[in-house]
C-alpha cells in the first residue's frame, strides 16, 4: 500500500463498519463477504459491531485495488497477497541474516584489531 493510500485513512485506533465503507468505497455487504473470503481481514468484534484498525484498512484497500483496479479474481488476490507475504518474510529474513553476518565480522574486527 502507497502512502497516498494510507494517507487517506483518518488518525483513529479503530472504525466501525460504516466508516469504514466511506473511507474505501465498498459497501458493507462486500467488506462482510471479502472477510469470508480473505482470512487476513480480521476486524475486532464488540458485542454487535465490528471494530477495524488502519492495518486491516489498508489492507482491504489494497484488495480493493487488486480486485477493481488490476481486475485479479478473489482467488488470484489471494495468491498475490499471499506472495506478496512470502516476499516480506523473505526479505525480513535476509536482513535479519545479514545483520548477524555483520555483527559476526565486526566481532572478528574487534579481536583483530
Amino acid at each position: 500500500m502507497n502512502e497516498e493510500g494510507r494517507s487517506r485513512i483518518p488518525d483513529k485506533v479503530y472504525f466501525r463498519i460504516g466508516e469504514v465503507s466511506q473511507i474505501t468505497g465498498v459497501e458493507p455487504y462486500v467488506l462482510r463477504y471479502w472477510e469470508s473470503e480473505f482470512h487476513e481481514i480480521q476486524p475486532i468484534r464488540r458485542k454487535s459491531q465490528r471494530l477495524y484498525d488502519r492495518e486491516t484498512i489498508a489492507l482491504i484497500l489494497q484488495i480493493k485495488d487488486l480486485l477493481y483496479g488490476e481486475h485479479y479474481t478473489i482467488a488470484g488476490a489471494k495468491k498475490k497477497l499471499r506472495e506478496d507475504s512470502e516476499e516480506v518474510q523473505k526479505d525480513t529474513g535476509l536482513r535479519q541474516l545479514l545483520n548477524e553476518v555483520l555483527e559476526d565480522l565486526r566481532a572478528i574486527d574487534e579481536r583483530i584489531g
